[in-house]
């Protein structure tokens, strides 16, 4: 109903000013635009009169041009001298005069300057003289040839322009130029003009009606029924359709929303999938924990450097988890902001070959690490290492039979590249495009790996993006992954061979 209501409202404001407009412009446009008639061909006579070339014939062709009444004078004893030197009158422009007329207009002019113009109209005396001329003409008599009532009233509203210009001329003459210009017929037009603005308002209503509530129906109801789906949207409803049909616009926001609601509905799935993965990698080390605590506290004996280990080492499990949860909401705030500075990359992923000593001696990993100089780069060296430790871990997580896991550190272009390879089972194409979002996992079935928390790639992609680093994976089914990101380099410095020990 608003928006009914808005194009009635905008309509009738339409009205509005075309009713001002025809009520109070149109009269001054048309006066002015006669003015300008007038004045151009008063220029034209203007400058045959200076120069005595075809007065008469210019006066007669800019009076029929125009529609004028035009009236040329000699002035040579200070005033306009009558016969006059030229004229012409249109019955339709024409301005009953007299001679005293003249001579008040003339002094008008002087005063002014040589220019004046003016409206004029027949008052009247005029109309007396002229209807006792008509008689007179006539032979008759004031009752039996004229209407003196039809007459007097068709003589006063007669309105007419007047322009006088005083013109001196080549001979050291002057001469007084006279135009008149009727514009009685405004009145008639402004009344046809007035009779036309009341048919086209009322169709112009009719048709605001109409196509108000065509567009009712066309823009607002396709509306109302997106809002309403919308509302089920916000309710969780992911069954709800965006299907209300109208203009192209509102088709492309259904598309578009639709698409969105299908995105927040898997979404969902997946944040339910993570939650129920993280309650089982919390619950275990913490059954663990109590388990082996409690077998130390009851049993004799068990109180043993090994028992000890596993509990440290399930409560680690449990803070590193707890940590990552903690980093990878702070990074895809981004409250946590990267410090930089320059740093060996080299050194930093040897550094972290340590973690893994362990793994590799007790579980038989072979991790191998290719690279020949070392690398600088201007980094969160904290953040990069931790991308660094979360794909090795993924790595080893879905390492093939052969547990070798190769990281390859290459330089091209001033620009470092790492890779990460692994022989498991690797990703399927139709996946690759997810594996970085953030409640994505491959395969559904929750595995807990060997090490890591499983929030790996989402805080991998969050950290490269921080950086401005480029970073994506290859991968084969049944051949292994490669993961890789690579970053600027700031310098780049040959490895010394290691040293021979002494015999």
């Amino acid at each position: 109903m608003k928006l009914l209501a808005y194009f009635l409202v905008f309509g009738t404001i339409i009205l509005i000013i075309l009713w001002v407009f025809q009520s109070f412009f149109v009269k001054p446009l048309y006066t002015y635009s006669k003015t300008a008639t007038i004045e151009k061909g008063a220029k034209t006579i203007t400058r045959a009169v200076k120069y005595n070339k075809n007065v008469a014939v210019t006066v007669d062709s800019v009076a029929m041009q125009y529609g004028l009444s035009v009236y040329l004078y000699d002035t040579g004893g200070g005033k306009p001298q009558s016969p006059r030197e030229s004229s012409y009158e249109n019955p339709a422009a024409r301005l009953y005069i007299e001679y005293s007329d003249i001579l008040r207009y003339y002094e008008k002019t002087v005063d002014a300057g040589g220019k004046c113009n003016f409206v004029a109209s027949n008052d009247i005396t005029d109309v007396r003289r002229r209807r006792e001329e008509i008689l007179r003409s006539s032979g008759g008599s004031s009752t039996d040839s004229v209407n003196p009532k039809i007459y007097m009233t068709s003589v006063i509203e007669n309105e007419s322009l007047v322009y006088t210009y005083i013109i001196d001329r080549a001979d050291d003459r002057q001469s007084f130029l006279l135009i008149t210009s009727s514009i009685t017929p405004l009145n008639t037009m402004l009344e046809v003009i007035k009779n036309q603005m009341i048919l086209v308002s009322v169709v112009f209503v009719l048709l605001s009606i109409a196509f108000s509530v065509y567009a009712t129906r066309r823009i607002a109801r396709p509306i109302a029924q997106t809002n309403e789906a919308a509302k089920e949207l916000a309710k969780r409803n992911y069954a709800v359709e965006f299907d209300a049909k109208g203009y192209r616009e509102v088709e492309e926001l259904n598309g578009t929303l639709n698409y969105a609601k299908t995105e927040l509905a898997a979404t969902e799935k997946l944040q339910r999938d993570l939650i129920a993965n993280i309650s089982h990698d919390l619950r275990t080390p913490l059954t663990m924990i109590t388990g082996y605590g409690e077998v130390m506290r009851d049993l004799p004996g068990e109180n043993t450097p090994e028992n000890i280990q596993i509990i440290i080492d399930e409560a680690t499990r449990l803070s590193t988890l707890v940590n990552d949860l903690l980093d990878l909401s702070k990074l895809q705030s981004g409250a946590l902001q990267a410090q930089k500075k320059v740093f060996n990359l080299t050194d930093s992923i040897h550094a972290i070959f340590d973690r893994y000593s362990k793994l590799i001696e007790q579980e038989g990993f072979n991790i191998v690490f290719n690279s020949s100089e070392d690398v600088y780069i201007n980094a969160d060296e904290l953040r990069i290492s931790q991308v660094i430790y979360n794909l090795v871990n993924n790595a080893v997580n879905h390492a093939g039979e052969d547990k070798t896991v190769i990281i390859t550190q290459t330089v091209r272009d001033r620009r470092v590249r790492i890779e990460v390879t692994d022989h498991g089972e690797g990703i399927p194409a139709d996946k690759l495009p997810y594996i970085w979002d953030r409640y994505y996992k491959v395969d559904k079935e929750h595995k807990r790996g060997v090490i890591g928390s499983g929030l790996g790639l989402s805080i991998v992609k969050s950290i490269l993006d921080a950086h401005n680093a480029r970073y994506g994976v290859r991968s084969a089914v049944g051949k292994g992954s490669t993961f890789w990101f690579e970053i600027a380099c700031e310098g780049v410095k040959k490895r010394k061979p290691p040293k021979k020990a002494e015999k």
